[in-house]
């Protein structure tokens, strides 16, 4: 058993690793690095919390023994989760540590003797207020995850689910997870506690059912943030500073995340959280669609045009991650280069389904970080370049966004793909993307469709140049 300050010194080591990590990840270059200082900062602190607990009795053999069953679990999911799955496997796992608060309130409220926080019916109140709130949002933060796993994975319609008085709904909801919370700490009746902990798993339903797909980067990182928090929670109520320091940090750097993929649609995060918005398309759309001429093409005349193209811009977008594109792209690249063609790849904040995921898919198949560009770097080429190549990215790059003010994207910043000399959009139909949304990209004169399978077609334009 290790002493206090030492574990508190420990701890400290821990939460710099952790920030450390963050400071990492932010950047594709050093993602390698802070997902190591990561690691390292979570060994330190479990091994630290296990050293502190002293004699190993049964029960803690129990511990390491699910633990080590858990480790194996989740490294067989990372290995085998294909990155198309990637955004429903980060929603599962935020799903769990909202449960694991739930769980470990739970244990606290029944048995507080174990925790040092007072007796059955005889809690301190600091500790029985934070329990609360680490449980409320931790039931919150796992049914939301499950929503919006259910969402993601297409087992529920990504459409919004919305009802008349849904919003004021949830307003009562809230007030009354607060006034029960207030009546726990007063009488510390089990009937409160429940009672909170079943409207808290309601609300976290009806927080996400009325989001829909085209703003699941923003509900992916705001659960990131919600897991973050109810993992600080506990961690006052279990005095465990390193749970503290690394919920406040997710917590944190997750509420941030989600402003930056709200300016990246301009979007506020109240009109998301209320949702209603990236619903599936309508009929009427579909016969808008049919009325208008598209001008299409295949491999031979795509690869006519990037050869005898001295730039071009590749916009990939979630088309490219199901067809699992992004070799086959490199490989086309690659071949560009050999004839002199400058190549550059522009990622848009919000494209596919999570924060980063381009950025991921991208390194996945080696291509160099120095010829990934943001939206803000590369806007202004797209007018100077000869041709875009747009690999199954939609929204993000539909004019309709700066023109329209009645399309629910209006004022998104989208990339301006259409000032090219000549657009390839690639993609298997006119459907639109999640924010069921026609792209007027795919009507413009210098726009031609290549309708087929993303790897596919990359592959054939590959032989064909």
């Amino acid at each position: 058993m290790i002493s206090s300050n030492l574990s508190a010194i420990f701890y400290l080591i821990s939460g710099i690793l952790f920030i450390l990590a963050l400071r990492g990840l932010s950047s594709p270059e050093t993602s390698r690095q802070g997902n190591f200082f990561g690691i390292l900062g979570m060994i330190i602190a479990i091994s630290v919390t296990f050293l502190t607990v002293g004699n190993f009795s049964s029960a803690m053999n129990y511990v390491l023994l699910f633990l080590v069953i858990g480790g194996a679990i989740g490294a067989f999911i990372a290995f085998k989760i294909p990155m198309t799955a990637m955004p429903e496997l980060v929603a599962g796992f935020h799903s769990l540590v909202g449960l694991a608060a739930v769980f470990v309130a739970i244990s606290a409220f029944l048995n507080p003797q174990a925790f040092n926080l007072g007796s059955t019916g005889n809690i301190k109140l600091a500790s029985l207020i934070e329990m609360s709130i680490g449980a409320a949002v931790g039931a919150i933060t796992f049914s939301g995850s499950i929503i919006a796993f259910l969402k993601l994975r297409g087992i529920m319609s990504g459409s919004p689910i919305t009802f008349m008085g849904q919003h004021f709904l949830n307003l009562i909801l809230g007030i009354f997870i607060i006034v029960l919370i207030y009546f726990l700490c007063k009488t510390q009746s089990e009937s409160f506690f429940w009672g909170m902990m079943l409207a808290s798993f309601l609300i976290g339903v009806l927080l996400i059912i009325p989001i829909g797909g085209a703003d699941m980067p923003v509900v992916i990182s705001m659960l990131n943030s919600y897991s973050g928090w109810a993992a600080a929670g506990i961690g006052f109520t279990l005095e465990n500073t390193a749970l503290i320091i690394t919920g406040a940090l997710v917590g944190s750097s997750g509420a941030i995340l989600s402003y930056i993929m709200c300016k990246g649609m301009n979007r506020s995060f109240f009109s998301v959280i209320l949702g209603g918005f990236g619903g599936d398309t309508t009929v009427g759309k579909e016969k808008k669609k049919d009325q208008k001429p598209v001008k299409s093409g295949n491999a031979e005349d795509a690869a006519f045009l990037l050869k005898n193209a001295s730039s071009v811009i590749i916009v990939p977008g979630y088309g490219m991650a199901v067809a699992q594109a992004q070799h086959a792209l490199r490989e086309m690249v690659d071949t560009l280069k050999k004839n002199d063609i400058k190549v550059s790849y522009a990622v848009h904040p919000v494209a596919g389904r999570m924060p980063g995921h381009m950025n991921v898919l991208l390194a996945e198949a080696n291509v160099p970080y120095d010829e990934v560009f943001e939206l803000d770097d590369i806007n202004n080429d797209f007018a100077n370049t000869d041709v875009a190549f747009v690999i199954g990215a939609n929204d993000v790059t539909n004019p309709v966004a700066k023109t329209d003010p009645q399309s629910p994207i209006y004022g998104m910043p989208v990339l301006d793909v259409e000032k090219c000399k000549s657009v390839l959009f690639v993609k298997r139909s006119l459907s639109p993307g999640y924010a069921g949304v026609d792209n007027e990209l795919f009507y413009r004169e210098n726009t031609m469709m290549l309708f087929a399978d993303a790897k596919k077609m990359t592959e054939d334009i590959v032989k064909n140049i």
